[in-house]
């Protein structure tokens, strides 16, 4: 039996499907900027601890862990960008685009150097986009 035969047999024609709308994927609470301020955080940690260090092998630590936290950050705002931000908060912030282009690519950056410049820029970008984040969930 294909995939369609049985739903077809599970939802039959005299069914009634239910329609739901809803904001996000799941109900709101799910998600938060904090997720990817938190990994930024430890990007800026490993960047300092690096910095700080003369052990060639705990570099080599620091870097890759950097590198892992680094992209947990774009992953965690680019749930936030495609799963929780919708058409209507970017025309009430029209810099909402610019800024995850920005904080993304940052975090990209902070992978390719140990500049805690880099680390700080990243949490500022973070944090404008919490800010909008809970402006929207008034």
């Amino acid at each position: 039996m294909t995939l369609l035969s049985r739903i077809n047999t599970i939802l039959d024609k005299d069914s009634n499907p239910l329609l739901v709308a809803a904001h996000c994927d799941l109900p709101c609470g799910v998600y938060d900027p904090a997720q990817a301020k938190l990994e930024a955080q430890s990007v800026k940690a490993c960047m300092e601890k690096y910095n700080a260090s003369s052990d060639a092998d705990f570099k080599v630590r620091a870097t890759f862990i950097k590198e892992e936290r680094a992209d947990l950050v774009k992953h965690h705002l680019w749930v936030l960008w495609t799963d929780y931000f919708k058409v209507d908060h970017l025309k009430e912030y029209p810099n909402l685009h610019d800024l995850f282009w920005m904080a993304t690519k940052s975090a990209g950056e902070a992978k390719k150097t140990n500049d805690v410049t880099v680390a700080d820029r990243l949490l500022s970008e973070i944090d404008a986009i919490a800010e909008i984040f809970w402006a929207t969930k008034k």
